[in-house]
């Protein structure tokens, strides 16, 4: 249990927050939500100790421990993989050091003796005797393989240094648990384990995510930082927003009256809740909505960019047609091979793979932007295009400012390209910018902007909610699944797969698996499992 007195932080003349008082509990998984810079990952430095606030105080329920995803990713390089993940139970790994440096002594008194004795009853209380293969499982069911546990973590990617971190975090079932963004750098397969993992898990959550799927299906309460307060509602992510946009309406609608409005609102939960039981995770086992007032659904004041796609012109019948199409990386490893498919209309078609760069691979050929070592590929006559490329660095390795960036891409004059860019939330004195200082989210807005320009019928899309903040995700996503078009993308953001995609290709280095079907349904279905382990293991 946590529980937060008259907290307050300000940096300098700014106040993120103040008279904050609540209680998070056992058994409970909060998903801290609010716009970029609201102070999310604030709070979360506050209640580890690493941020001293302003004013209040956080307190741990009596002899409970916390444990903190850590960001650091070099702290550990000397360290192996499995002492890493030892060391996230500090009070058993300090037990441990001490055993050791006692038994390693040549004069060993009697009082070392007793000393060990306690230290044995403490060891053994916290599950010392099994710590390794303890570690060990967290490791393996994150993906981290037997022969990767001895190195030093140093000579890890920096993907598989995540999850060495995240198994870190989870070890030994801290009392108490804060996560920032754990998802980010974990393929879907992993994300569904964490789902798993924390669904079952149960003392006290904190997490911090732009992975909508990710917190709606763990997370049995959400707090909500926005008008400078922090607010905590029972239900997920999908019930906030839902129930947000509901009483933005309601705001809106002035004729309405008071006893309409509420009966809308208890309609409306009622409904909610039976969607929500059907979760597999915690917020099936929790009356997420019980104690909710209606009264205190508000409007968010966040603000969602004005992502909205069209068409110049319809598309025929023929889209595209692959044949064969290979791709291996700089070192002659197969990414995929023997890939044939057809698309058609109204087609919305996720491609996945183990390896993200197959994706990535076969994205740049179907653009033109690397050749084909075998196949080839054909677009119908009546396509146009617009590609949102997972790099996209060299765009912006100029000193032109937004607007003359964007400008680049189109003709009009300028009040026509600042309409796009305040679409995409830029204000007057943002359009002035050098492109080449701008953050990762604002370059990709850029992109989303420029793409906007090309009323294309066929969109294609690597991996397009990295960067962006919760707002812009769920407009992008919004706009997708009214497009009429066609979409070809990748992204491992699963709430995004689920709702656009009515296609699944998956990329293998021996062919690909073609269905048309929910994401949900194909990952789920225990005889494509069978196929899929088959063709990667060829």
């Amino acid at each position: 249990m946590i529980t937060v007195t008259n907290l307050a932080i300000q940096f300098g003349k700014r106040v993120l927050y103040k008279d904050v008082n609540m209680k998070f509990t056992n058994g409970n998984i909060y998903g801290i939500i609010g716009a970029n810079g609201a102070g999310k990952s604030t709070l979360l430095k506050a209640i580890s100790g690493e941020l001293e606030p302003t004013k209040g105080s956080i307190e741990l329920g009596p002899g409970e421990r916390l444990s903190v995803l850590s960001q650091d990713h070099f702290k550990f390089d000397e360290h192996s993989v499995l002492e890493t993940v030892l060391m996230g139970h500090t009070t058993m790994w300090s037990v441990m050091k001490e055993r050791e440096v006692l038994y390693s002594k040549e004069d060993f008194s009697d009082e070392d003796g007793i000393r060990v004795a306690e230290l044995e009853d403490k060891f053994a209380e916290m599950g010392g005797y099994t710590a390794d293969n303890d570690a060990a499982s967290l490791l393996e069911g994150l993906g981290i393989k037997v022969d990767l546990h001895n190195k030093l973590v140093g000579e890890l990617s920096g993907k598989e240094k995540v999850r060495v971190m995240l198994a870190q975090a989870l070890f030994g079932e801290p009392d108490n648990l804060l996560l920032d963004e754990p998802t980010n750098d974990l393929d879907l397969e992993t994300v569904e384990w964490l789902e798993d993992y924390l669904g079952n898990f149960e003392h006290t959550v904190l997490v911090v995510s732009h992975d909508r799927h990710f917190l709606d299906q763990v997370c049995t309460h959400t707090v909500d930082i926005d008008f400078g307060k922090i607010t905590l509602y029972a239900g997920n992510y999908s019930f906030w927003y839902e129930s947000s946009q509901l009483a933005l309406r309601q705001a809106q609608n002035q004729k309405q009256k008071s006893e309409e409005k509420k009966k809308e609102l208890e309609e409306f939960i009622r409904r909610f809740s039976t969607n929500a039981a059907k979760s597999r995770q915690t917020t099936s086992r929790k009356k997420m909505l019980e104690k909710l007032n209606v009264e205190e659904i508000k409007p968010s004041t966040r603000k969602y960019p004005g992502i909205i796609f069209q068409m110049e012109r319809e598309p025929g019948n023929q889209i595209l047609e692959v044949n064969d199409l290979k791709a291996t990386t700089e070192d002659g490893e197969v990414l995929f091979s023997d890939v044939t498919f057809n698309i058609e209309q109204g087609e919305k078609v996720v491609f996945i793979s183990h390896d993200p760069r197959a994706m990535t691979a076969l994205f740049e050929m179907i653009n033109g932007n690397t050749k084909p070592i075998q196949g080839s590929y054909k677009w119908g006559v009546t396509i146009t295009t617009a590609y949102l490329p997972l790099d996209n660095t060299k765009f912006f390795n100029t000193d032109l400012n937004m607007l003359d960036w964007l400008s680049q891409f189109s003709v009009g004059n300028e009040v026509f390209f600042k309409a796009y860019l305040g679409r995409m939330l830029f204000k007057d004195e943002d359009i002035q910018k050098k492109v080449s200082v701008l953050s990762g989210g604002e370059k990709m807005r850029c992109m989303i902007a420029r793409m906007q320009l090309n009323n294309a019928n066929c969109l294609i899309l690597d991996t397009p909610t990295n960067h962006l903040d919760m707002e812009s995700i769920q407009a992008f996503n919004n706009n997708l699944k009214l497009f009429k078009g066609n979409i070809l993308f990748a992204s491992h953001d699963h709430e995004f797969i689920n709702t656009i995609a009515n296609r699944i290709i998956e990329l293998t280095p021996n062919g690909c698996i073609d269905k048309l079907m929910n994401y949900e349904d194909y990952i789920h279905d225990e005889h494509i499992k069978e196929l899929r382990n088959k063709m990667y293991a060829k």
